[in-house]
């Protein structure tokens, strides 16, 4: 989410531009916005559901229509930035961002919501990579690497922010104000970016663009999230949901074809074929994904069966988010003393204990406690997946690794959400206790099985 398919060609300047940090205090906002939407759904989601009388699949889809439509634009919105610059798409995806978070605000009904989400997606898609080529383009020498250092830390920040935030504004205003704050903002941001962001290099990549290439791996994640979705109510082997399994699979097929035939491919699937690129991107995925399930089922918990309110919530799942935050900094201290393979197997079995505590034990703080060890573990197998998957490739070779990295963390989020509601489709949808202790069960099954999984696929030190 933070390292968007960009190819930018830079030239030292003899002298830097003046109003640099201010650009990135805006684009940092503005992608803030994009982090914070995954995360400050999550807390409204019991009352969301409620107001607008949502079933468990349509509450999935609120979360996963954002970052399946995010992800699946991403490296397309990379080559839309490097083909008509990076000020235009910064300008573009801001104003369809903002309009769409209207949307999504004003919604009054199921399909309105799930729009909004849509087009918050596609604006997002547009956004993010322009706005960190417009950071790479601004900045120069050791002051470009402080910048890309506030532009990561800016994940972290976001999910913080989102539960919390998410909290305060459902409990207060209302759920809709989740959505409708990012119109202010993103007009205000909008205004000062208009005057501010310079028009950059355009037309400077004149590649063919694979429109083809970013439908086909998105409807391909689409029908498999469809599948796991409707698994909750149909059964994980009924006919339908093997259909939709199926054709997701055909998809990816034909979107693996469509990536060696094309003329300029969306994605080097040739890098997919390197066992530190793999075993990197494999890892943000089931990373992003587990950090979704502590998320969303620990809403349905401590909503729906401990009754607490959306603020309590919000309050209760920042030290959740802050150490999320502590774990990617410990292991970022460790893993060049250590490698990969260890700590991505100590912090599997972190997450997968703390994930243990809710799904055996009742009680409102040993599930906050669990939840927060768990996301310890979590934040670690980010590190690792990040360093693994991008500190193996050449120089020019970062742009597209990072594109791929970023687009497998937004599925990993769309199909987190599928996945564990299904899994707990009675405590969702109606709050049965037995249904979200499920849910997190698999969650620390699937820690267990990732780990094991890293261990086989991560390169050696």
């Amino acid at each position: 989410m933070t390292d968007p398919d960009v190819h930018v060609t830079t030239t030292p300047r003899t002298t830097p531009y003046p109003r640099r940090w201010r650009i990135l205090a805006l684009l940092g906002a503005a992608q803030l916005m994009l982090v914070l939407d995954v995360t400050v759904v999550t807390v409204a989601l019991p009352v969301i559901g409620n107001d607008l009388a949502l079933d468990r699949g349509a509450l999935t889809w609120v979360v996963s229509a954002y970052t399946l439509v995010f992800g699946g634009l991403m490296l397309l919105g990379g080559r839309l930035a490097d083909r008509f610059g990076s000020r235009r798409l910064v300008l573009t995806g801001l104003a369809v961002f903002t309009l769409a978070s209207l949307l999504a605000g004003l919604a009054g009904s199921p399909e309105l919501l799930l729009a909004g989400r849509v087009a918050q997606g596609v604006g997002a898609a547009l956004l993010s990579p322009a706005a960190l080529s417009a950071v790479v383009t601004t900045f120069d020498g050791d002051e470009r690497n402080r910048a890309l250092g506030v532009w990561s830390a800016l994940s972290g920040g976001g999910a913080a922010i989102g539960v919390l935030l998410g909290g305060l504004l459902t409990g207060g205003p209302g759920w809709p104000w989740i959505f409708v704050i990012n119109v202010p903002v993103g007009a205000a941001l909008l205004v000062a970016l208009v005057r501010l962001l310079s028009a950059g290099v355009v037309g400077a990549d004149r590649r063919r663009l694979d429109l083809l290439g970013a439908v086909l791996v998105t409807a391909a994640t689409g029908a498999v999230i469809s599948a796991l979705v409707g698994a909750g109510d149909r059964g994980w082997t009924d006919a339908a949901t093997l259909v939709r399994v199926g054709v997701g699979v055909l998809l990816y097929v034909a979107f693996a074809l469509r990536q060696r035939t094309a003329a300029e491919p969306l994605m080097d699937l040739r890098l997919l074929a390197r066992r530190a690129v793999r075993g990197g991107t494999v890892l943000v995925l089931v990373a992003t994904a587990l950090m979704i399930a502590v998320f969303f089922l620990g809403s349905f918990l401590l909503q729906r069966v401990h009754g607490l309110g959306p603020v309590a919530t919000g309050l209760l799942f920042l030290p959740v988010a802050l150490a999320t935050m502590a774990g990617s900094q410990l292991t970022g201290t460790l893993l060049g003393r250590t490698g990969e393979r260890p700590l991505a197997l100590v912090a599997a079995v972190v997450v997968a204990g703390g994930l243990a505590l809710p799904s055996t034990l009742d009680g409102t703080l040993v599930s906050v406690v669990g939840m927060a060890v768990a996301a310890a573990g979590i934040g670690a197998l980010f590190v690792v997946a990040s360093a693994t998957a991008l500190g193996r490739v050449a120089p020019h070779e970062a742009g597209i690794a990072s594109g791929i990295v970023s687009t497998f963390h937004e599925f990993g989020a769309a199909l987190g959400a599928a996945v564990v509601s299904s899994v707990a489709a009675a405590g969702v949808a109606g709050g049965a206790a037995s249904g979200i202790e499920a849910g997190f069960g698999f969650a620390a099954l699937t820690a267990l099985v990732g780990g094991a999984v890293a261990v086989l696929l991560l390169p050696r030190r």
